[in-house]
């Protein structure tokens, strides 16, 4: 029988600049009946992504719709079918959907994540939400199909230790690139790129000016940028990009929040000034959003199911446990508190080899 309630995280109010922990709390909401195509899923993991920082702005300025006061939040999210009211998604199935920061969801069958059910034979439960998940495919993506990455390449990442900086690294070097650096904040995030992920080399955006760092990690100039950040990053990138460079444009993230937005004027305006690199260099910006590649999908999970078998990529997750933690994990990811995907497990995970 379908449980009446269940916990979930609500947005209590829109944060004045930056977020803080007063700005959410966990209630006890009611579910809804199991109905005809429907699902009851225990999520068992979450996903914690720096896209939510746009998402509780009032201004709609994002790819999808933002977050109301008063009402839970939601995200990417993965779990076990407990109920099920569809032939084709039995209990017992594990599932990807967009029904996180709640422990139980009631979901159409339909509205599951691209192919809906996953193996946990073939990976790992919380590589399905980073590596093998929407965060590697957004690096694929982006590499693969908007920059084509090609042999011999320079690629440059920055917010490089994260979830998409960490795949985008091992993967431009695995399409063919044959020099990959990137930024991460703070020295310890350096080195793990150098000793874990395979940068060639990394620096500190904190204590290095970005166009300073590019032009000492590569002093020939780069071919692909893969844009996480926005600002002084794409406005340096465009600098070190020799003619013809690529970039990738996926994420905004210094658009975004009270201090990062109003940071001043004429450092907004000096970024801005750098465009007219794009067209001395014949440069090719392009934005992407990656639902809009569900073609790729099946190459994309084939190919990096591959690399993880072979050890070729390494999966990095940064974990929390239980639903009370979910927005702490969310200030420390926008905080730059995490390496590699930022998950929060909600249940006991019954594959997991720890």
């Amino acid at each position: 029988m379908t449980p009446r309630t269940t916990r979930v995280v609500c947005l209590v109010r829109r944060p004045d600049g930056e977020p803080v922990t007063g700005d959410f709390a966990v209630e006890e909401r009611p579910l809804p009946s199991l109905g005809e195509g429907q699902l009851l899923v225990r999520n068992l993991y979450m996903s914690v992504d720096p896209s939510m920082r746009g998402r509780l702005e009032s201004t709609e300025k994002h790819y999808t719709h933002n977050f109301t006061p008063g009402s839970p939040l939601d995200g990417r999210a993965l779990g076990v079918v407990e109920e099920s009211r569809c032939s084709s998604v039995p209990a017992g199935a594990y599932v990807r959907h967009q029904l996180g920061w709640r422990e139980r969801a009631v979901l159409d069958a339909a509205d599951t994540d691209g192919a809906g059910r996953i193996d946990p034979g073939l990976a790992p439960l919380p590589t399905w939400l980073g590596l093998l998940g929407q965060t590697g495919f957004t690096a694929y993506v982006g590499l693969a199909r908007i920059a084509e990455v090609r042999p011999g390449d320079t690629v440059f990442v920055s917010a490089a230790a994260g979830a998409v900086g960490s795949a985008a690294g091992q993967f431009a070097r695995l399409l063919g690139a044959e020099r990959v650096v990137g930024t991460a904040g703070g020295p310890d995030k350096c080195a793990l790129l150098v000793k874990e992920f395979g940068y060639d080399s990394a620096a500190d955006y904190r204590a290095e000016p970005v166009r300073e760092a590019l032009a000492r990690m590569a002093p020939d100039g780069i071919d692909v940028y893969f844009d996480n950040v926005g600002g002084e990053q794409l406005a340096a990138a465009l600098h070190a990009l020799r003619t013809g460079g690529r970039v990738a444009l996926c994420g905004m993230m210094s658009q975004f929040g009270g201090e990062r937005r109003s940071a001043g004027s004429s450092q907004r305006s000096a970024d801005i000034n750098q465009l007219i690199q794009a067209v001395l260099k014949r440069l090719t910006l392009r934005g992407f959003i990656v639902r809009d590649h569900e073609d790729l999908r099946p190459e994309f999970e084939s190919r990096v199911a591959d690399w993880l078998r072979s050890g070729r990529v390494t999966a990095r997750e940064t974990v929390t446990d239980g639903l009370d933690s979910a927005a702490q994990a969310l200030l420390a990811l926008l905080a730059g508190g995490n390496v590699g995907k930022m998950l929060v497990r909600l249940a006991e995970d019954p594959y997991s080899r720890a």
